[in-house]
């Protein structure tokens, strides 16, 4: 298992999807940067998707990324606006050009093939790459897997590590951290910010921390200024900017407003998602909109707010994040949508203590209650899009996050159920899940609402 940073958890991108968009991308680009050592001309590319990449690729734009990968774009700069042009020129000629080596021949509709009932063995988020010279041969052929979050692995490989050298407290575990912190006499965001310093002075640490909440920042003012309807055959309505509106026209206060201001913050992150906007995986694209709503209600409503909080509401929130990620997983298709809204609800309500001051036993606490409470959640998008159930069910984490966060917080901290066994049961909830409610829209909301 690759050593990971918080930063690897919250990562700048596009949407809709982290697995199936940011990863196919990422995927693409290092396939692409592979061939400038492959000897022979390069003169097509052929590229097929497997398993949910396959089932759901369409709608979340998993050819699109993999044609912009192949381009040599990158996730975290890739200028959303830029895209339909970029995309178009490729259909219509029905040639790509690969940075280094030029133009080549590539029909999206030939030599983009879904491969429907097949998966490769690794993941159900396989990807097979081949170039191929002139006369048909194979020059270079790579399977890369999509693992969620944004994390991708080629072939047989161990994910590759962004970080170099093992961090000064390691931890694998809730009952490790809490003894690692305990034992060092540290908070739990102390020990973690101890650990990002090993690979970024603690400077950087906070510039960045800092960039990815004005990243979540930006993204909900986009999302509650842009009004229209979201790409594809659904025809949803943003509701972002109309509730906004509704909200700050309300004359009286029913002791519940901020309930609604935490549901038009995750939802206007998530339309932003939906239509390729600007996102913080956090962990992953179709749960971005739970961290950022409560930290915007931790930052509205809560009187001593601060960057500081902020800083550590995210160092703890990484560190929980990372938990699931080695122990179990953040990808849709792997763990249904506990592997992500459950996550990131596990995530918030975990920072959102930190935020407040709770100690380290509530910390776990609250990580342990938010993912109790989505244990089972399937992952089934209504026609293959991250629009339906998946806007309003981040709004619902979010809400379910800071009661999370509340309970432990009036607790002392002592619980009979550990977050270790709660991640290990998301787990096995996760493998014994039929495949038709892990992300392939074959199964539950997919089937049962009508796609119109």
């Amino acid at each position: 298992m690759p050593t990971i940073s918080v930063f690897d958890i919250f990562k700048i991108g596009v949407g809709p999807s982290s697995s199936h968009t940011v990863g196919p991308m990422k995927a693409a680009r290092q396939f692409m940067l592979g061939l400038a050592n492959t000897p022979g001309s390069v003169t097509n590319i052929k590229v097929s998707l497997y398993g949910s990449l396959a089932y759901t690729g369409k709608g979340h734009g998993t050819d699109s990324a993999v044609i912009l990968g192949l381009m040599g774009c990158r996730p975290e700069t890739l200028d959303p606006d830029d895209v339909e042009g970029m995309l178009r020129a490729v259909h219509e000629s029905t040639r790509i050009t690969l940075p280094g080596i030029g133009d080549i021949d590539f029909a999206p509709d030939e030599d983009l093939v879904f491969e429907y009932g097949e998966e490769l063995p690794r993941h159900t988020n396989g990807m097979h790459f081949a170039a191929l010279a002139a006369d048909g041969s194979t020059l270079l052929a790579e399977d890369y897997y999509s693992l969620g979050g944004g994390f991708v692995a080629r072939g047989n490989e161990p994910e590759a590590s962004n970080q170099v050298g093992e961090p000064p407290f390691p931890f694998t575990s809730g009952a490790g951290l809490l003894d690692l912190a305990e034992k060092n006499s540290m908070t739990i965001a102390e020990l973690v910010l101890r650990n990002e310093q090993q690979w970024r002075s603690g400077e950087e640490v906070a510039e960045r921390l800092m960039a990815i909440w004005s990243a979540m920042q930006s993204c909900v003012a986009r999302g509650l200024r842009t009004e229209g309807v979201l790409p594809g055959p659904l025809s949803v309505t943003r509701r972002a900017p109309k509730l906004l509106k509704k909200l700050n026209e309300r004359v009286t206060q029913d002791g519940l407003d901020a309930m609604d201001w935490i549901n038009i913050f995750a939802i206007a992150v998530n339309e932003e998602n939906a239509a390729g906007g600007r996102v913080v995986t956090s962990p992953t694209n179709g749960a971005a909109g739970i961290i950022p709503a409560v930290l915007h209600y931790y930052e509205k409503f809560v009187a001593d707010a601060s960057d500081e909080g902020i800083r550590q509401f995210l160092l703890v929130a990484g560190a929980i994040g990372i938990l699931y990620k080695i122990n179990a997983s953040i990808s849709g298709a792997e763990m249904g949508c506990q592997g992500e809204v459950g996550v990131a609800c596990s995530m918030a309500a975990a920072g959102l203590v930190a935020a407040l001051g709770g100690s380290n036993s509530q910390v776990e606490d609250a990580a342990e209650i938010g993912m109790e409470h989505n244990l089972g959640l399937t992952c089934d998008p209504v026609g293959g899009l991250v629009q339906i159930p998946c806007i309003e069910r981040n709004a619902m984490g979010a809400v379910k996050a800071i009661n999370a966060a509340r309970l432990a917080m009036q607790g002392d901290g002592s619980h009979k159920v550990t977050l270790d066994q709660v991640i290990k049961t998301m787990r096995q909830t996760g493998l014994d899940m039929a495949t038709i409610y892990k992300e392939t829209s074959k199964g539950g909301l997919a089937v049962n609402v009508p796609e119109c």
